[in-house]
Parts: structure tokens; sequence; C-alpha cells
């Protein structure tokens, strides 16, 4: 599954409905390339789950209004999506804790497990948690302090971004030091 394959995909589910999910999953789809040298044969798999990680937020892919979910069971079912794209659309940015909130963690676990590979999944997170709604760069403290205000402190997101933020943080640590670590 190419990166094309993604692209192509992300934007017919997002681009009329979702234009500024479209947008920021474009932006984080454009941060997965700064990470390319630190991923090498990864990177496109990389660039290919961040443009296709919103997708299940598309209207007519919504069937349990959990976008993880609902946007890896569409790869996975309507397009035979890789298995690592899948899970990593699945478990992008600490999923597993806002299944938790939502009561759907066993289900996430069990059908798309964790990937065991953190630098991926850390890149992931650093790609999204480090781009704005509108797809410019921000610092992952910003984005969640903007994710907070959107949505509510109390709201299913707000609990679950709080509680993830530490991880959050982490991730985007050991990223930007791998990245800082790299020779010029």
């Amino acid at each position: 599954m190419s990166l094309t394959w993604a692209r192509a995909v992300a934007e017919e589910e997002l681009a009329s409905t979702l234009p500024r999910r479209w947008v920021h999953s474009c932006g984080v789809a454009h941060r997965a390339g700064d990470l390319a040298t630190l991923l090498g044969d990864d990177a496109d798999l990389l660039s290919a789950a961040a443009v296709l990680h919103d997708v299940g937020y598309a209207p007519r892919l919504a069937r349990t209004g959990f976008h993880p979910l609902d946007g890896a069971r569409f790869l996975r079912d309507e397009h035979g999506g890789d298995s690592r794209l899948v899970r990593l659309v699945a478990n992008h940015s600490f999923a597993l804790l806002e299944a938790e909130e939502r009561g759907l963690r066993a289900v996430l676990e069990t059908e798309f497990p964790l990937l065991e590979d953190q630098q991926l999944v850390d890149a992931l997170v650093w790609c999204d948690m480090t781009t704005t709604p509108d797809g410019e760069p921000t610092s992952a403290g910003e984005r969640v302090a903007e994710i907070v205000s959107r949505y509510g402190a109390e709201s299913v997101v707000g609990r679950f971004i709080r509680r993830a933020a530490p991880e959050i943080f982490a991730a985007v640590e050991r990223v930007e030091a791998a990245l800082a670590a790299q020779p010029r």
C-alpha cells in the first residue's frame, strides 16, 4: 500500500466532508517527511499512517464514534490494509487510553494489538501531536491545551488527553532527542 494510495483514500474520505480534518491530516503527513532519515525503511509506512490517522472521523465510516477504531476497521475491511499500517492508525496517539474512557479498550486491543516498534509509534505521536488542526507545526504542550480547550476538560476526549499528556510528552521528547542526535 503506497503513500499515493493512502493520500487518495484519506482525501476521498475527508476533503469534502471534513476539510479541516483533511488539512490537519496533510500537515501530519508533512511532519512525517521530517522523520524520513530517522525511520529509514519505515518512512513511507509512517507517512501513510500519518495521512490516514484520522480517516475514521469521516461521517460514512463512523460506526462506534471512536475514530481510531472506525478508521482501522475501514482500512482493514474495505482496503485490506497492511497490518502494521492498520495497527498504527488504530493506536495512534495513545488511543488505548481513549478507548478505555469509551469502554472499548478490550475491543481495540483484541482487534488491533499495539505495535512493538516504539520508535515508529512515537514517530506518529510526534507527527500528530505537533500539528495544529489547521496543519501547522506546534508544540505538544500547545496541542494538548488546544484539544482540552476544544472538547472541554471533562469530556471523554478532554479526560483522555489529560491522562495521555505525560505519555505524549515523553514520546515527543524521545523523537526530538533522536532527531537532535542525527548527524547533520
